[in-house]
């Protein structure tokens, strides 16, 4: 049985903490590298980032197991933190669910969050669950795939987020605790629901964050980990979009300059400096 550093490293952190660890999701390895930048101690790369970002698409089930956990990978290599994965539904039957966990404990994440949704996220259309028999299948098997122990497999239930419905979350849970799960994803609760939750989930637990929390602080005491899943890439759309309007509008550069970072600063950050460094010091090696 391997051992899982990263993993490890994302237990103790939630283990150890007494206040909500809320960190915004990253949308790509160079954004993970600026979450990891301003401070955060975890990464988190979902479904709905990479769709927009590595492929220009809604988040709607369309992304390949090989297309997420390759985006995946490329942020795990890009920080030295524990990075928290989206596995969708897991995206097989129980008996092969297993090449979705290696796949992703091969990429270097340190864990990964399968879902119960079954389809329309983010959209209109009637909002379905898994039936609740085969997501614990699906958890069990994904349980028994790991190569690694610490490995955490987090189980997501979108009962309140899809159907409104606490009594539904609190049962699905429960079921999950049942197959072994230890980390749990209350999706779309608020902080006042997961205080009630709290009471009847034995585990940590896992949210998004909301637009109607206004104050970050209010996870405290309701989750142990808040995922605002599209902070950088609602960022990165909103500044990007005035850049290319001003540069549009004005051939002046002073008009565009304050939205640049310094060329210098950005090199440094990907290793401009060290490649040279290294490169020095094997030509000097020939002489």
């Amino acid at each position: 049985m391997h051992s899982n550093p990263a993993a490890k490293s994302l237990a103790n952190l939630l283990a150890a903490r007494d206040r909500s660890l809320v960190i915004p999701g990253s949308y790509d390895a160079f954004s993970a590298m600026l979450v990891r930048e301003a401070g955060f101690d975890a990464v988190y790369i979902g479904s709905y980032a990479t769709a927009a970002a590595g492929h220009g698409l809604p988040d709607v089930g369309v992304l390949t197991l090989d297309q997420l956990c390759g985006h995946a990978a490329s942020v795990a290599q890009a920080v030295d933190v524990p990075v928290i994965a989206d596995a969708e539904g897991g995206f097989f039957d129980p008996a092969n669910i297993w090449r979705t966990v290696r796949a992703f404990e091969r990429s270097g994440v340190a864990a990964i969050h399968i879902e119960d949704h079954a389809g329309g996220k983010h959209t209109d259309l009637p909002q379905r669950l898994i039936p609740l028999e085969i997501m614990l299948q699906r958890l069990k098997a994904a349980l028994d795939a790991r190569q690694s122990k610490d490995f955490i497999i987090i189980a997501r239930t979108d009962a309140i987020w899809a159907l409104r419905d606490e009594q539904e979350a609190i049962r699905r849970l429960n079921a999950f605790a049942e197959v072994g799960i230890e980390y749990f994803f209350a999706n779309g609760a608020t902080p006042d629901v997961l205080r009630r939750l709290r009471k009847h989930i034995p585990g940590k637990i896992i949210t998004i964050h909301l637009p109607t929390v206004t104050d970050r602080s209010e996870w405290d005491g309701a989750a142990d980990l808040v995922i605002d899943y599209g902070f950088c890439l609602q960022v990165v759309a909103k500044a990007l979009k005035e850049a290319l309007t001003a540069y549009r509008q004005s051939p002046l550069s002073g008009k565009t300059d304050p939205y640049l970072e310094h060329v210098d600063a950005f090199e440094d950050r990907l290793g401009y400096r060290q490649f040279t460094a290294r490169a020095n010091h094997y030509a000097a090696m020939a002489t």
